[in-house]
């Protein structure tokens, strides 16, 4: 049996692909993150670290975050959304109010690849804050990004990582 634990498998992209830089369902609007959304990201972060947790999974963010580190991390998602290496979107609603944030990731850049999981080309997570989790935004996220990744991607075999799926589809990836 091979080890994919070291590996990252590159987005299954064509050529010259420009990815969206906002996407829209419903009343909710993605917008590919900038380093202009960092006071709102830090507030939304911090306002729903364990929500995070418990529904995107993984450890991050073990403690509350400041502006200065967010500003690096969103510089590194603009560069990456630029160079076509992952695609990250701050979420809101049509009045522009701050939901949370979306993420399009290689397979084996959140959790270390396996053999099972090599079958898919794009790692899907979101979180929302607290307020829109209870207003139904957490499932209107997911039904966007389900569309989303294959209407206005070329992906074909998305896997959605977050630990708490919406009812709908407890039993699929």
């Amino acid at each position: 049996m091979t080890d994919y634990s070291q590996f990252v498998k590159k987005l299954p992209l064509p050529d010259g692909f420009e990815a969206p830089h906002e996407l829209r369902y419903d009343d909710l609007v993605a917008r590919a993150i900038t380093r202009d959304d960092v006071a709102e990201d830090v507030r939304g972060i911090n306002a729903s670290m364990d929500l995070i947790r418990r529904t995107r999974g993984g450890r991050w963010p073990t403690e509350p975050v400041t502006e200065s580190e967010i500003i690096v991390d969103e510089y590194w998602h603009e560069c990456e959304f630029r160079d076509n290496k992952s695609f990250t979107y701050v979420l809101r609603d049509d009045a522009g109010g701050y939901l949370g944030c979306a993420y399009l990731y290689p397979m084996g850049l959140r959790r270390p690849l396996t053999e099972d999981l090599a079958v898919y080309d794009v790692d899907v997570s979101w979180w929302v804050t607290p307020d829109a989790y209870a207003t139904g935004y957490y499932e209107k996220a997911y039904r966007g990004l389900r569309r989303w990744v294959v209407k206005d991607y070329p992906f074909t075999r998305p896997f959605y990582s977050n630990v708490e799926r919406p009812p709908e589809d407890r039993g699929a990836h």
